[in-house]
Protein backbone atom coordinates (compact mmCIF):
# COMPACT_ATOMS: atom_id res chain seq x y z
CA UNK A 1 0.00 0.00 0.00
CA UNK A 2 2.80 2.44 0.84
CA UNK A 3 4.34 1.72 -2.58
CA UNK A 4 1.07 2.76 -4.21
CA UNK A 5 1.03 6.00 -2.21
CA UNK A 6 4.66 6.65 -3.18
CA UNK A 7 3.93 6.00 -6.84
CA UNK A 8 0.92 8.32 -6.83
CA UNK A 9 2.89 11.04 -5.05
CA UNK A 10 5.74 10.81 -7.56
CA UNK A 11 3.26 10.88 -10.45
CA UNK A 12 1.61 14.05 -9.11
CA UNK A 13 5.06 15.54 -8.53
CA UNK A 14 6.10 14.80 -12.12
CA UNK A 15 2.95 16.34 -13.55
CA UNK A 16 3.32 19.55 -11.55
CA UNK A 17 7.10 20.00 -11.56
CA UNK A 18 7.67 20.06 -15.29
CA UNK A 19 4.53 21.49 -16.88
CA UNK A 20 3.77 25.09 -17.57
CA UNK A 21 0.70 26.75 -15.99
CA UNK A 22 -1.32 26.78 -19.23
CA UNK A 23 -1.06 23.02 -19.72
CA UNK A 24 -1.58 21.84 -16.12
CA UNK A 25 -5.32 21.51 -16.60
CA UNK A 26 -4.77 19.61 -19.85
CA UNK A 27 -2.28 17.09 -18.46
CA UNK A 28 -2.84 13.65 -19.96
CA UNK A 29 -1.17 10.47 -18.80
CA UNK A 30 1.12 9.48 -21.68
CA UNK A 31 2.67 6.08 -22.26
CA UNK A 32 6.08 7.39 -21.21
CA UNK A 33 4.63 8.58 -17.90
CA UNK A 34 3.06 5.16 -17.35
CA UNK A 35 6.46 3.62 -18.01
CA UNK A 36 8.03 6.01 -15.50
CA UNK A 37 5.51 5.02 -12.84
CA UNK A 38 6.16 1.33 -13.47
CA UNK A 39 9.92 1.89 -13.25
CA UNK A 40 9.47 3.84 -10.02
CA UNK A 41 7.47 0.98 -8.55
CA UNK A 42 10.24 -1.47 -9.42
CA UNK A 43 13.02 0.80 -8.18
CA UNK A 44 11.28 1.55 -4.90
CA UNK A 45 11.97 -2.08 -4.02
CA UNK A 46 15.69 -1.58 -4.63
CA UNK A 47 16.28 1.71 -2.82
CA UNK A 48 14.76 2.85 0.44
CA UNK A 49 14.98 5.84 2.72
CA UNK A 50 18.54 6.12 3.99
CA UNK A 51 20.19 4.52 0.96
CA UNK A 52 22.81 6.17 -1.21
CA UNK A 53 21.51 6.39 -4.78
CA UNK A 54 23.11 6.72 -8.22
CA UNK A 55 23.70 10.37 -9.11
CA UNK A 56 22.31 9.92 -12.61
CA UNK A 57 18.94 8.83 -11.20
CA UNK A 58 18.35 12.05 -9.28
CA UNK A 59 16.63 15.18 -10.56
CA UNK A 60 18.94 17.80 -9.08
CA UNK A 61 16.44 20.62 -9.63
CA UNK A 62 13.60 18.92 -7.73
CA UNK A 63 15.98 17.09 -5.35
CA UNK A 64 14.15 13.83 -5.96
CA UNK A 65 15.21 10.26 -6.63
CA UNK A 66 13.53 9.36 -9.93
CA UNK A 67 14.56 5.69 -10.18
CA UNK A 68 15.71 5.98 -13.77
CA UNK A 69 18.51 7.71 -15.62
CA UNK A 70 17.87 11.45 -15.95
CA UNK A 71 18.85 13.98 -18.61
CA UNK A 72 22.55 14.83 -18.39
CA UNK A 73 23.43 18.54 -18.25
CA UNK A 74 27.09 19.55 -18.49
CA UNK A 75 28.01 22.92 -17.02
CA UNK A 76 31.49 24.33 -16.38
CA UNK A 77 33.10 20.89 -16.58
CA UNK A 78 30.66 19.26 -14.16
CA UNK A 79 27.75 16.91 -14.82
CA UNK A 80 24.29 17.51 -13.34
CA UNK A 81 20.99 15.72 -13.97
CA UNK A 82 17.44 16.92 -14.51
CA UNK A 83 14.14 15.25 -15.31
CA UNK A 84 12.82 17.51 -18.09
CA UNK A 85 13.59 20.37 -20.48
CA UNK A 86 12.77 22.95 -17.80
CA UNK A 87 15.42 21.37 -15.57
CA UNK A 88 17.91 21.35 -18.44
CA UNK A 89 17.39 25.11 -18.79
CA UNK A 90 17.55 25.90 -15.08
CA UNK A 91 20.75 24.01 -14.25
CA UNK A 92 23.15 26.20 -16.27
CA UNK A 93 21.20 29.41 -15.60
CA UNK A 94 20.49 29.19 -11.85
CA UNK A 95 23.43 28.63 -9.52
CA UNK A 96 21.08 27.86 -6.63
CA UNK A 97 19.90 24.60 -8.22
CA UNK A 98 23.49 23.34 -8.56
CA UNK A 99 24.27 23.49 -4.84
CA UNK A 100 22.82 22.16 -1.60
CA UNK A 101 23.64 22.24 2.11
CA UNK A 102 25.17 19.11 3.65
CA UNK A 103 22.76 18.29 6.53
CA UNK A 104 25.63 17.10 8.74
CA UNK A 105 28.26 19.81 8.28
CA UNK A 106 26.03 22.68 7.20
CA UNK A 107 28.46 23.43 4.38
CA UNK A 108 27.48 24.20 0.81
CA UNK A 109 28.14 21.28 -1.53
CA UNK A 110 28.10 21.07 -5.32
CA UNK A 111 25.43 18.54 -6.31
CA UNK A 112 27.61 17.21 -9.14
CA UNK A 113 30.21 15.90 -6.68
CA UNK A 114 27.98 15.09 -3.70
CA UNK A 115 27.11 11.75 -2.16
CA UNK A 116 23.32 11.57 -2.56
CA UNK A 117 20.93 9.65 -0.30
CA UNK A 118 17.18 9.27 -0.02
CA UNK A 119 16.18 11.08 3.17
CA UNK A 120 12.45 11.63 2.66
CA UNK A 121 9.49 9.29 2.59
CA UNK A 122 8.57 10.35 -0.96
CA UNK A 123 12.01 9.96 -2.56
CA UNK A 124 13.39 13.33 -1.48
CA UNK A 125 17.18 13.37 -1.41
CA UNK A 126 19.92 15.10 0.56
CA UNK A 127 23.42 15.90 -0.65
CA UNK A 128 26.53 15.21 1.42
CA UNK A 129 30.12 16.42 1.00
CA UNK A 130 31.25 12.79 1.03
CA UNK A 131 30.17 9.30 2.04
CA UNK A 132 31.78 9.70 5.46
CA UNK A 133 29.44 12.61 6.25
CA UNK A 134 26.52 10.52 5.03
CA UNK A 135 27.49 7.63 7.36
CA UNK A 136 27.87 9.99 10.35
CA UNK A 137 24.49 11.54 9.55
CA UNK A 138 22.84 8.10 9.52
CA UNK A 139 24.58 7.15 12.79
CA UNK A 140 23.28 10.34 14.43
CA UNK A 141 19.74 9.51 13.31
CA UNK A 142 19.96 6.02 14.79
CA UNK A 143 21.07 7.21 18.24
Amino acid sequence: MKYLVAIIAVFVFLLTACTNPQSKSKAILMESEKDTIMQLAAATKQYKKGDLVPTEEVCMVNDAFMAKKQLMVKHEGRVYYGCCDMCKERIPNEAAVRVAIDPLSGKEVDKASAAIAITGDQGEVSYFENEDNYRKYVENLNQ
